[in-house]
C-alpha cells in the first residue's frame, strides 16, 4: 500500500447464507479472531470456501459483493453509487469493520468515523452531551480534545436546547444532525457517510455537504459518500465507483460513472404507452417518441426535431392543449424547457390520435446524454406527465469553424454569438 493511500480494497467478496444455519462454536470463532489479529490464515476459512463452492443449493447462497478492487487516497472524496441492492451498504459496513469479508482483504490507515444509519454509535439512554464524549472516546480522543470541539459540535447540530436530553427522545432528524456533527468534528482520518443524510431537511443537507467538502479540502481527510442524489455526488466527489449486483461496474471520474449509471437505467425504460409511473387524467397520453435527425442523434448547434406521439380518449374532442419538454442533466439539474405555452402554440382542438413536433433550430447543449421529461395539459389540467421519459444523446459538431477546439471548461451551453472590436487607431 503506497504512502498516500489510506484505503486499499483487494478482491473483496461478501457471501451470506440464506435461511437458518449454525454459526459454529465459540472456540472456532475465537481461533478465527486470533488468526486475523496475528495476520495468519483463518484455520476454518478453507472449510467455509469449500462449502460455498460445493454447495449444491446455490439458492441458499447470496453474494452481496464479488471481487471488488479499488483504493482511496488521502484527502480524496469518493462517491459510491448504484441501485438498491447493489452492495453499497455492505461495502461500507466492511470498511467500517461492522462486518468482515468472506474473501479478500481491506487495508486501512487511520481512524474511521461512520454514519451508516440513524443513531450509529449512540447509546439511546445517554444524553446528547454524554454521547459526544462516548463517541470521542471510541475514536481514541482525550477528554480535553473532545471539550475543545464540544461547542462547535453543538452549534453545528442545532440541538443545544436538548443536549442534556437522552437521545432516545430525539426525532430522527435531530439524531442525524448530532450524529453527523460528532462524526465530522471529532477529526477522524476517514469519514464514511451513507444515505442517512436524506433524513435531514434540505438546509441541513446542504450544510453537511459543505462540511464534507471542507473536511477533505482544508483538513486533508478522506471521505466516502454514498447517495442516490447525483447532483450531490457530482458536486462533492471527483472520483466515484458504480456497483451493480455486487460487482464493481465502473471506477473513475464521477461524471463518467454517473453517465454509465443512467445508461444502465435507460435500458429498462419501458415504452411510453406501458409506463405506469406517470401523472394526469389520461385524456391525452403519450405513446411514443422519435428524434427526427440522422441516426437519431442531436448535434450541438444544429437543427433538432423531437416528435411526441399521443393517443386521446375515444370519441373525445380536446381543446386548448399545452405540450412541453424539459431537458435535464443526468445528475438531475434542470437545464432547458420547450413549451407551446411560451411560444403561444397551444393546440386549439385535437380530434384524433397523432403527433406533435418540437423544432429547435440551434440545439444549444454540448455533448453528453440528457434526460427528458414530457408534459401535456388540457385547459390547465394535467393530462399526462412522465419524468425521465427517454434520453437524448448529443454529439459534438463544428459549431463555428472547421477545427475549432472545445472550450477548456466544457460548459453545458453553447450559444451562437459574435465579437466585434473597434478599429485600431
Amino acid at each position: 500500500m503506497s504512502e498516500n493511500v489510506v484505503i486499499q480494497v483487494e478482491n473483496l467478496s461478501k457471501c451470506y447464507q440464506l435461511g437458518q444455519f449454525g454459526s459454529g462454536t465459540i472456540v472456532h470463532d475465537f481461533n478465527s479472531w486470533i488468526a486475523r489479529i496475528l495476520g495468519k490464515e483463518d484455520p476454518y476459512q478453507k472449510v467455509q470456501d469449500n462449502f460455498i463452492q460445493n454447495n449444491n443449493r446455490q439458492k441458499d447462497i447470496y453474494w452481496a459483493l464479488s471481487g471488488i478492487n479499488f483504493e482511496v487516497k488521502q484527502g480524496e472524496v469518493l462517491g459510491i453509487i448504484g441501485k438498491n441492492g447493489a452492495g453499497k451498504s455492505t461495502l461500507l459496513k466492511i470498511i467500517s469493520k461492522v462486518t468482515s469479508p468472506t474473501k479478500g482483504q481491506i487495508k486501512i490507515k487511520g481512524r474511521i468515523a461512520s454514519l451508516l444509519e440513524v443513531g450509529t454509535g449512540f447509546h439511546p439512554e445517554l444524553t446528547g452531551r454524554e454521547n459526544i464524549f462516548l463517541n470521542g472516546a471510541i475514536l481514541g480522543m482525550t477528554k480535553s480534545e473532545i471539550k475543545s470541539k464540544f461547542d462547535e459540535i453543538v452549534d453545528f447540530s442545532g440541538v443545544e436546547k436538548f443536549i442534556d436530553t437522552p437521545v432516545k427522545r430525539y426525532s430522527s432528524g435531530m439524531y442525524v444532525r448530532l450524529a453527523f456533527a460528532v462524526a465530522a468534528h471529532l477529526e477522524p482520518e476517514i469519514l464514511i457517510i451513507d444515505e442517512v443524510l436524506a433524513v435531514g431537511d434540505a438546509e441541513f443537507q446542504k450544510k453537511c455537504l459543505g462540511k464534507m467538502d471542507d473536511v477533505a479540502k482544508k483538513d486533508g481527510r478522506t471521505v466516502i459518500f454514498v447517495s442516490h442524489n447525483m447532483t450531490a455526488i457530482q458536486n462533492l466527489c471527483k472520483k466515484s465507483i458504480l456497483l451493480k449486483n455486487g460487482y464493481l461496474e465502473k471506477y473513475g471520474e464521477t461524471q463518467d460513472v454517473i453517465i454509465d449509471y443512467f445508461k444502465d437505467s435507460a435500458d429498462v425504460i419501458k415504452k411510453l404507452q406501458h409506463r405506469t409511473d406517470r401523472e394526469g387524467n389520461g385524456k391525452l397520453r403519450f405513446i411514443n417518441y422519435e428524434i427526427i435527425n440522422e441516426n437519431s442523434i442531436v448535434k450541438t448547434g444544429q437543427k433538432a426535431i423531437i416528435r411526441l406521439y399521443y393517443k386521446i380518449e375515444k370519441n373525445a374532442k380536446i381543446k386548448n392543449v399545452e405540450f412541453s419538454i424539459s431537458i435535464n442533466t443526468l445528475a438531475g439539474n434542470h437545464v432547458l424547457v420547450f413549451s407551446t405555452e411560451e411560444t403561444r402554440n397551444n393546440i386549439k382542438l385535437i380530434n384524433n390520435d397523432g403527433y406533435i413536433d418540437c423544432i429547435i433550430n440551434y440545439f444549444p447543449l454540448t455533448s453528453g446524454m440528457y434526460s427528458v421529461n414530457i408534459y401535456s395539459s388540457i385547459n390547465g389540467i394535467i393530462s399526462d406527465y412522465i419524468i425521465n421519459a427517454f434520453r437524448i444523446n448529443v454529439d459534438d459538431s463544428e459549431y463555428y469553424i472547421e477545427g475549432a477546439s472545445k472550450h477548456p471548461n466544457h460548459p453545458i451551453y453553447i450559444i451562437k454569438h459574435e465579437w466585434n472590436s473597434p478599429p485600431n487607431f
